[in-house]
């Protein structure tokens, strides 16, 4: 089992999701369902499962088999969002990849780069992975700040990566290696060492994913 450690700086806290989350999380994600539905992940065969606590489960069942870290970000000690990492590998790859949601009124916070930070400089420094990356669709402009923020660089577009909102969205990638940060994430953005332009998209990739890939219809 990878620990779950609980992580802090300044207003903000990452900690473990917890079953007693459940009730703080369902109602979260019910009074935000406006400002989530845009971003949130969907099953492409149409199923949605309405189950908090066991999402949280089986989020605890990936955690003990060492697979991920599912994080509660808080703000002022109030349940504000979820972060996970998830798809932790080892050995020759040792990498792994984060996703985040925040409620609306906790935006404009820092909330979401520093529980990003805190959580990858942890993943670097005590669990053993080498690479970590974020994907992000070409709409998403708060989290692309995020990553801009912290200096992640971008890698390329994938194109209809991942399931959200009822179809397969384009995505931005973006990724850091430990060497790139030895100081830290988290130190490296306070101090404001982050270099300038590198977690930037560039204009022709924004070109790029404007415009949609032929896809064939089904007979």
């Amino acid at each position: 089992m990878t620990t779950i450690p609980t992580l802090s700086h300044g207003r903000v806290t990452i900690r473990p999701l917890r079953l007693r989350d459940t009730r703080d999380l369902d109602v979260a994600l019910a009074s935000n369902r406006g400002w989530l539905r845009t971003w949130e992940a969907t099953n492409p065969s149409g199923y949605a499962s309405t189950d908090v606590r066991g999402s949280i489960r089986a989020l605890q069942a990936n955690a003990r088999a060492g697979l991920g870290l599912p994080f509660a970000m808080e703000l002022d000690g109030r349940f504000v969002g979820q972060l996970n990492v998830s798809g932790i590998t080892y050995g020759s790859l040792a990498s792994a990849s984060i996703g985040y949601w925040v409620v609306e009124d906790a935006a404009g916070h820092n909330v979401t780069p520093i529980s990003v930070a805190l959580a990858v400089d942890h993943c670097f420094r005590n669990v053993g992975v080498h690479r970590i990356e974020i994907c992000i669709r070409p709409e998403n402009a708060p989290s692309l700040r995020v990553v801009e923020k912290l200096g992640f660089r971008y890698e390329g577009l994938r194109r209809r990566y991942i399931h959200i909102n009822g179809d397969w969205r384009d995505h931005f990638c973006f990724a850091l290696v430990a060497e790139e940060v030895r100081e830290g994430v988290l130190e490296r953005w306070v101090q404001g060492r982050v270099p300038a332009g590198v977690g930037s998209v560039p204009l022709a990739a924004r070109d790029e994913a404007a415009v949609p890939i032929h896809t064939t219809p089904r007979p």
